[in-house]
């Protein structure tokens, strides 16, 4: 899925550096000062003595692979030495078992149905355009159990839906930040933010950011060693996992100017020539795609105070 194809989605649902490691996951350049100062004082997640972590992930039609893939690799590679059993044990649920189509065509056959799907420990909901009542009730009643409930990029979008993010601290894509604070004002939306932490739940940016939650999330479990030893395995030289506010190249709204022109919905850069347009207050507004220039025209004012 492209950029266009991610925001449209994210639409309809609502309407740094690297650092080389040493065999073994030892940093050859240490962290910078004071990074551990930058995540959230979210309490350690107790691992079973025995047997492994359920994580389910919530996918449906058009679900983008690397918002589930690449936390899914990260769990997959969680090792500890000793240990004989999976530490984490991954499954997919949806509303049926049959064959689901997600972004780019790649076809996946569900593990579970809402209906008989384990109960998890930790649920990941990746950007997707297939959610209904029957995905948010089922997310809303297994995460009273589960220690951690994580959405990936416009994921976010579906957990809000729940209910469960009422006011509560979240983050999404960077094309997504106004949407969601528009669609759910309720939320306190994190511009700039890796991911957010806030009690049981936890959002990440876009795309590549849920790999980062993920190494979080098995730091949070098994402690620091254990995930800078994963990420080395997975040869991942990003450390936005020990910084939430990596992401600060997009916590500054950008500014629509005649040279670049932004799609006040999504933020998106757009050829003036090709654009679709309103006028409000006697200003045109520019949009790259149908949707979000419906959901401007809806509330106008909304789009325009919202930063």
């Amino acid at each position: 899925m492209n950029r266009r194809e991610l925001v449209q989605r994210m639409g309809m649902l609502g309407v740094i550096g690297t650092l080389p490691f040493k065999p073994g996951g030892e940093f050859l350049q240490k962290p910078e000062a004071g990074a551990d100062a930058h995540l959230s004082k979210a309490s350690p997640l107790k691992p079973p003595t025995q047997g492994s972590i359920p994580v389910a992930f919530v996918i449906s039609k058009g679900a983008v692979v690397i918002d589930f893939s690449g936390p899914w690799e990260v769990f997959e590679d969680v090792y500890i030495p000793g240990r004989q059993e999976s530490l984490f044990r991954l499954y997919t649920v949806s509303g049926t078992t049959e064959v689901i189509q997600a972004a780019g065509g790649l076809k996946i056959v569900p593990n579970y149905s809402f209906a008989n799907a384990p109960a998890p420990k930790v649920i990941v909901i990746p950007a997707q355009d297939g959610s209904n009542e029957e995905m948010l009730e089922w997310i809303r009643k297994s995460s009273k159990t589960a220690d951690l409930t994580m959405s990936v990029c416009t994921g976010a979008f579906v957990l809000a839906q729940t209910g469960l993010l009422s006011g509560k601290s979240a983050t999404t894509h960077h094309g997504g930040y106004r949407s969601l604070a528009v669609d759910f004002p309720d939320i306190h939306v994190k511009r700039g933010a890796r991911f957010v932490e806030d009690g049981n739940l936890a959002t990440a940016g876009g795309l590549s950011s849920g790999i980062d939650l993920a190494l979080r999330v098995v730091e949070r479990y098994f402690g620091r060693d254990v995930a800078t030893k994963t990420a080395d395995q997975m040869e991942y030289q990003g450390l936005g996992w020990l910084n939430p506010d990596s992401n600060s190249i997009y916590a500054k709204v950008p500014i629509s100017t005649e040279e670049h022109t932004l799609c006040p919905v999504c933020e998106m850069e757009i050829d003036r020539k090709t654009a679709l347009t309103s006028i409000y207050h006697g200003k045109t507004y520019y949009f790259c795609m149908d949707a979000h220039k419906a959901a401007f025209d809806a509330n106008p004012g909304k789009y325009l105070e919202t930063p």
